[in-house]
């Protein structure tokens, strides 16, 4: 079963837990969607179609030529991403509540958690740092960049956008891209209301779609450029996270060697992609590539 960080937070019985996990889904617009398995030890093995076996007409008492499709090994491992939250004994003492003192910092380094998978899940690479996990970019060019869209001076950005959902195999479930980007989308969506409709996220806040695919906002910390992500998600079939023991909260109290009490957050995760055609990216809309 693969459940997103939405609906692993349903299942916890721990308070500090289930606050923790919620504030990360909800600071995050990917983690709230992308689904986790939940895999045994700290890596996952599966195959890779890379191109299917052909088959052909036949007459009457002749054979087939016998062949196999083509099938790559892969392997994925999970990374530990985390911190610990301390908060000095004086400072509970002399400013109050420690619990809510507390509370606050472990809720911001929760956040800090959110975005730094968010940003790792479009630009990890493992060619230039080794302790996390290659994202979207990096696989997109392993696939030979065939998953992708270029955007051109003069170019409709709806139409672009048209052939960036195309190249998803199955239909995209949501298009991520930075607030400046958005208002340039907007902008081209002056007057045709037909293709925005309105809905509501998983915590109820309002959001666009596009033809049905969700458009989800990502910080323009994250998303510098003018990128646009279309992603389909699923377990064994399309995009999926990985974990072992999904987010860990522990409260660690008062340490011996320093007068703090101390929360630690850990998340045991990585992130597979079943089908290279279950992702796509449209170059940066706010840069277009000069036309020839």
């Amino acid at each position: 079963m693969a459940l997103s960080l939405t609906q692993a937070k349903l299942y916890s019985t721990d308070t500090l837990q289930a606050g923790v996990i919620e504030t990360i889904a909800k600071e995050s617009a990917v983690l709230e969607q992308l689904p986790f398995m939940e895999i045994d030890g700290n890596s996952y093995q599966y195959n890779l179609e890379t191109a299917l076996p052909t088959v052909a007409f036949r007459t009457v008492n002749n054979g087939y030529t016998a062949n196999e499709g083509e099938i790559a090994r892969k392997t994925e491992s999970l990374v530990i991403l985390g911190g610990d939250v301390d908060v000095d004994r004086f400072v509970v003492q002399t400013k109050g509540d420690v619990n809510s003192i507390r509370a606050i910092q472990t809720e911001m380094k929760a956040k800090a958690v959110a975005n730094t998978f968010t940003l790792k899940f479009f630009k990890g690479d493992v060619a230039n740092d080794v302790n996390e996990f290659n994202g979207l970019d990096a696989r997109i060019v392993e696939d030979g960049n065939k998953q992708l869209v270029t955007f051109k001076e003069g170019d409709k950005l709806i139409d672009r956008l048209h052939e960036l959902l195309d190249l998803v195999e199955g239909g995209a479930d949501v298009l991520y891209m930075s607030k400046k980007v958005r208002r340039e989308l907007q902008k081209a969506l002056e007057g045709q209301t037909h293709y925005i409709q309105v809905g509501k996220d998983a915590f109820g806040r309002t959001i666009e779609l596009f033809g049905d695919v969700e458009i989800r906002t990502v910080s323009d910390l994250i998303l510098a450029g003018g990128d646009i992500y279309a992603v389909k998600f699923g377990a064994m079939q399309h995009v999926a996270g990985l974990t072992n023991g999904g987010v860990n909260v522990r409260d660690l109290g008062e340490l011996d060697t320093l007068p703090v009490l101390r929360t630690r957050i850990e998340f045991y995760c990585g992130l597979a992609v079943f089908n290279p055609k279950s992702i796509a990216r449209m170059n940066d809309v706010l840069n277009p590539v000069p036309a020839v």
